[in-house]
């Protein structure tokens, strides 16, 4: 039965790197206790699970839900058919069609299988190990536990933040337990305990840290006090980001997602990118060449625009707005009051993975419009372009070297978030400063949640209510900050703030359906394998009108 509810089989599979689109032998209990035999199977088996967990969620640029996520929060615009990003890009939108056979069948599945496989491998080898199966001291014993729960929670959390129901793998479940399917709230629970599991057991076995370098390659050593930090940092993400609606969102424990942000990471968290072995980021890689791939619609970063454009693009009919050139101070930004001023901007120095313009206002020449034209637009990501060219740490080749995969920023606007919930303003505000500062901006200094952002009419950020404008206040601030600082440096970071701030288009699906072939296992006919999202089309996981009137 497993093998018809998964692509890949939770052992074969992770063993060769792949596609998740091979049928493979279902690794029965006889298998699992054969390819666990020993205490290096073990350990080797489980070092890879990270990466395979990666592989799931970043490694794939043509295959995954992302390009769906991504063009449906204005985080990226592209109506192109890969993805389904053309699919879901109209206004209204567009169902997550999950119908038997339907085209976008290999993006809906892989997020759902792979993240799954990962995470029942893991609690196959922390069943192991409870069994009596030592890989070497008490210490080493924990820091294997530690490893794999915290591939169980990241592995099930992913899921559980993009599709409405899962099947929660523990290591008390054997390895032909298909599992029951269950809500996405009762899922990302389990995911948050496997969490806290993570670091009971990194704790236990603190002597035996750091972690081996190829489990998680990254310039920081994964000694036990900083994979406990990295444990919080993901834990304080998943907490948040469940939340469907702005209800849900405004009911998360938002004194756990602080305490969590306060103790995760200190500063950037990078991966040691390799395009031959991973971790990959074939997604980053693909929105930094300048193509039909990528464009900035100006629905969100309009936002920065103090020149009257955005104003005036807001005021015509959806299907007459056209690209305009936003001036903004905001120094993420091209500088300058012409197409042709921005373009020659990007000329400033870039170092290491990054440049100090994320977006670049890209020459005539190298316009790609495609769609509807409200999404047209000259902006691009830039920000990881020299990664993207060059490599960094003098790899020189293109995918290579440290790359940030999980921003400080991140972690400052999840507190400055629940500071804010909480009326607290006085400590959201410096977090909020941290960035908005250095970034030609003036600070924030009246600590409530109504006073407006400092500059008059060259405020930033504005805030659009339908076709009017006016600047925005504390809680927006923070969102623009968080908006510019997470663009393209984890997966989905749009799509998951922005349904539970309220902030996707009417009709908007808000999480997938698990896919069609893994219900039709489970004993679902055609007549009861549903879809989500879709402006008046009845379906569940539809997002109601927007804050900004969109």
């Amino acid at each position: 039965m497993l093998r018809n509810l998964v692509r890949c089989g939770a052992l074969a599979g992770v063993i060769v790197l792949g596609a998740c689109d091979l049928e493979v032998v279902n690794p029965n209990q006889p298998e699992t206790v054969r390819v666990l035999a020993t205490p290096a199977d073990v350990e080797s088996l489980l070092g890879t699970q990270y990466l395979r967990w990666h592989i799931g969620v970043y490694g794939n640029s043509i295959s995954t839900v992302r390009g769906m996520a991504d063009v449906m929060s204005f985080e990226n615009f592209s109506s192109l058919a890969n993805n389904g990003m053309g699919n879901v890009i109209g206004i209204p939108r567009g169902s997550l069609d999950n119908s038997i056979g339907n085209g976008f069948a290999a993006e809906h599945r892989r997020l759902y299988y792979i993240p799954s496989e990962a995470a029942r491998t893991a609690s196959l080898i922390i069943a192991r190990i409870n069994d009596g199966l030592s890989v070497g001291s008490p210490a080493r014993d924990s820091r294997a536990k530690a490893f794999g729960h915290f591939v169980r929670g990241i592995g099930l959390g992913y899921i559980a933040l993009m599709y409405d129901s899962l099947a929660v793998i523990t290591p008390e479940m054997t390895a032909e337990d298909p599992g029951e399917l269950t809500d996405y709230q009762t899922a990302m629970a389990a995911a948050l305990q496997a969490l806290d599991d993570a670091i009971t057991e990194a704790n236990a076995g603190a002597a035996a840290f750091p972690l081996p370098a190829a489990w998680l390659p990254s310039s920081t050593s994964m000694t036990s006090t900083e994979f406990v930090k990295l444990i919080r940092s993901y834990r304080a993400r998943l907490r948040a980001n469940v939340a469907r609606t702005p209800a849900e969102r405004a009911a998360v424990d938002w004194d756990a997602v602080i305490a969590d942000a306060q103790n995760g990471i200190t500063a950037n968290h990078d991966h040691i990118m390799s395009t031959v072995t991973g971790p990959f980021d074939s997604w980053r890689r693909q929105r930094n060449v300048f193509s039909t791939w990528h464009q900035m619609s100006p629905f969100v970063i309009g936002m920065g625009d103090v020149s009257g454009g955005y104003a005036d693009w807001l005021a015509t009919p959806l299907n007459e707005r056209n690209s305009f050139t936003i001036v903004t101070p905001d120094l993420r930004f091209p500088q300058g009051a012409t197409r042709a001023a921005q373009t020659a901007d990007f000329g400033l120095p870039c170092s290491g993975d990054t440049c100090p313009r994320y977006f670049r206002n890209r020459a005539p020449a190298n316009d790609a419009l495609n769609g509807a034209a409200w999404g047209w637009s000259p902006y691009d990501n830039v920000r990881f372009h020299p990664w993207h060219q060059s490599g960094t740490g003098g790899t020189a080749t293109g995918g290579n070297g440290p790359l940030v995969f999980f921003t400080l920023a991140e972690l400052d606007m999840l507190q400055a978030e629940g500071h804010i919930r909480k009326g607290a303003f006085a400590a959201a505000a410096p977090l909020i400063n941290k960035t908005r500062v250095p970034n030609g901006l003036p600070a924030i200094t009246a600590m409530d949640g109504a006073s407006l952002v400092p500059g008059g009419a060259n405020c930033v950020p504005k805030k659009p209510t339908g076709a009017t404008l006016a600047c925005g206040n504390m809680l927006e601030a923070m969102k623009w900050e968080k908006r510019i600082e997470t663009h393209f440096t984890h997966f989905s970071g749009w799509f998951l703030d922005h349904r539970g701030w309220g902030d996707l288009a009417e009709g908007t699906g808000y999480h997938w359906a698990p896919p069609f072939e893994d219900l039709q296992a489970r004993g679902r006919t055609a007549e009861t394998i549903y879809s989500t999202g879709g402006l008046g089309l009845g379906n569940s996981g539809t997002a109601g009108p927007s804050t900004y009137g969109w």
